[in-house]
């Protein structure tokens, strides 16, 4: 069976992903994996320290339910249209969804996001991760221009700049 694997987050742009994801399953008649990707505190070191099994278990149990908070905020009690599997995996995000994009005829999808220098040392790029190393096609999508509005916004605000409404698109 085909499948299209994206990423989920909590965000606007994850949310833009995710119905390009669901776009892509109807045109290719495949099931929607939808993943999210979790670490316990402290990323894998944190999860080697001795935390006792139930704490990785109500870690396990936080992640099922952002999955499926996200899930519902984007598709309601509708759904996609299309077959959805909701999935959680342990793991950095590019490499739990590499590991699971792994039959030639899946599809990958991730987002861009905003990638400033700060943040690309802070955290490192999925999609940079995922074009990399991922065994099948990747799609990636760039940030909704509502999105980069909105960020163009509060950098403003930050910096105390006045905003110019005529610069805003209509």
């Amino acid at each position: 069976m085909r499948r299209v694997v994206v990423g989920v987050t909590e965000t606007p742009g994850g949310m833009t992903v995710l119905h390009r994801a669901v776009a892509e399953a109807r045109v290719r008649d495949a099931e929607l994996w939808a993943v999210l990707a979790w670490q316990p505190p402290g990323g894998e070191l944190g999860s080697r320290n001795g935390r006792r099994p139930s704490a990785l278990a109500e870690y396990r149990a936080a992640a099922v339910e952002r999955l499926r908070d996200v899930l519902d905020t984007a598709f309601g009690t509708a759904g996609p249209g299309v077959t959805l599997v909701g999935l959680t995996a342990q793991g950095t995000p590019g490499a739990a969804l590499v590991g699971i994009a792994r039959g030639p005829e899946d599809l990958l999808v991730v987002a861009t996001g905003p990638r400033t220098a700060f943040r690309r040392l802070v955290r490192p790029s999925v999609a940079r991760h995922c074009l990399a190393h991922a065994a099948c096609p990747v799609l990636v999508v760039p940030p909704s221009p509502l999105q980069t509005e909105l960020e163009a916004v509060h950098r403003r605000n930050f910096w105390r700049r006045p905003l110019d409404l005529g610069e805003l698109s209509a």
